[in-house]
């Protein structure tokens, strides 16, 4: 089905124009789908992308510096930070991993809806970044966090141990860091439970049009 200038409201009959874009955070324990359901909404809808973020890290293969991520060097990194540009930040095995208030700003103001595809933390800073901005800055306006839930912690076990990557070490600690997770989920305006793909990819297209208010 075609979609309207929103890039995401699919068919007749036409609905109005949204007043805003979203910043839409999505968190969720790893195996609980997460990836795969952003994906399928970015695929799908045209004005849905992802927010790109910066790196101290050095490229890998075919990156592509604006693309991928921002590439900055670590001098830059923490000028940023000083400046107070993130809306979040961290440091993982030794270099920084953060996402610009402006990169999102941008995006939005070109009639985008920006997925930012992070961890707890990461939310939690985030939500700390906006309590300080304008009630009227887009990317306030537009903030809207989900996180998604596996039907349980043992179909959670099956499917990380499904893919048959991990060394049982690694599935422990994923199974762990889920647990401290899940209790996060009542930080976040919406929850999804992905029992189930299809619906839950359903359940996640109703939340963005509820939270565009058509």
């Amino acid at each position: 089905m075609a979609t309207n200038d929103n890039g995401l409201i699919e068919g007749a009959p036409i609905v109005p124009r949204p007043s805003r874009s979203l910043m839409i955070v999505v968190s969720a324990p790893s195996g609980a789908g997460k990836s795969t359901l952003c994906n399928r909404l970015v695929d799908e809808f045209p004005k849905v992308v992802y927010s790109v973020s910066c790196t101290t890290r050095a490229p890998r293969g075919d990156e592509q510096d604006g693309k991928h991520y921002y590439f900055l060097s670590k001098r830059e990194f923490k000028e940023r930070i000083k400046n107070g540009e993130f809306l979040e930040y961290a440091k993982v095995h030794g270099n920084f991993y953060g996402t610009l208030e402006d990169t999102v700003l941008y995006a939005m103001e070109e009639g985008n809806h920006v997925i930012l595809d992070i961890d707890v933390q990461g939310a939690s800073q985030i939500r700390g970044s906006l309590a300080r901005l304008d009630p009227r800055n887009p990317v306030r306006r537009g903030f809207t966090d989900i996180f998604i839930s596996p039907p349980s912690m043992e179909e959670l076990e099956t499917r990380l141990r499904g893919r048959g990557t991990d060394e049982e070490a690694v599935i422990r600690k994923r199974l762990d860091n889920a647990k401290a997770e899940m209790e996060c989920a009542k930080e976040y305006s919406y929850q999804i439970v992905n029992g189930d793909l299809e619906t839950a990819y359903q359940e996640l297209k109703t939340v963005i049009l509820s939270a565009l208010g058509v």
